[in-house]
């Protein structure tokens, strides 16, 4: 009976395994097209939560530098606007898009508006804010341009607060290490 259980718990753990990537998901981006994040394979991602009627918008311009400097080197940046916070992305996808590209120039992957928290949180939210899910750590969505560093194999590597730049030392670091790896 030990060696059923003991089977059955490594069973369950490597099943659970399998599932700690990002690459399980698939959600329309911007202009309503589904991108399998799957497409991202083999990148480092960062995925934020944006808005664009929001103190940390300004956020964008550091995103989209980086984005320019280390996509070459296999970084992504996946932007996905959310409402969950005093009503601060309010708008449509278009008009979500046109804000973007006209006042930050984004050229990074945008995605359909999405809820970030609450009962109605996106499965994808969901996964990188559950140890349970992820196998990393548990977080809760605090404000806009929270961000998930995601490594090559689509494992959840770390949280980043919302009011943290991506162009911070730490978070620079973190990038820098993870795209020198495999």
């Amino acid at each position: 009976m030990k060696a059923l259980f003991i089977s059955l718990s490594i069973f369950s753990m490597l099943m659970l395994s399998s599932d700690q990537t990002i690459y399980q998901f698939t959600m329309p981006d911007i202009n309503g097209e589904e991108v399998s994040l799957n497409d991202f394979n083999g990148k480092v991602v960062l995925v934020v939560n944006v808005a664009s009627k929001c103190g940390l918008t300004p956020q964008y311009e550091d995103l989209q530098k980086l984005y320019d400097e280390k996509k070459e080197k296999g970084l992504v940046i996946l932007g996905f606007p959310a409402n969950n916070f005093m009503g601060q992305e309010p708008g449509t996808e278009d008009e979500i898009k046109s804000f973007c590209q006209k006042n930050y120039g984004v050229s990074f992957p945008m995605f359909s508006k999405i809820s970030v928290k609450g009962d109605d949180m996106h499965p994808l939210y969901q996964f990188l804010t559950k140890k349970e899910m992820n196998g990393v750590m548990d977080s809760n969505v605090k404000w806009n341009f929270q961000k998930y560093l995601i490594n090559r194999k689509g494992e959840l590597v770390e949280m980043i607060p919302p009011s943290k730049s991506v162009l911070n030392d730490h978070v620079m670091t973190q990038i820098n290490e993870l795209l020198t790896e495999g």
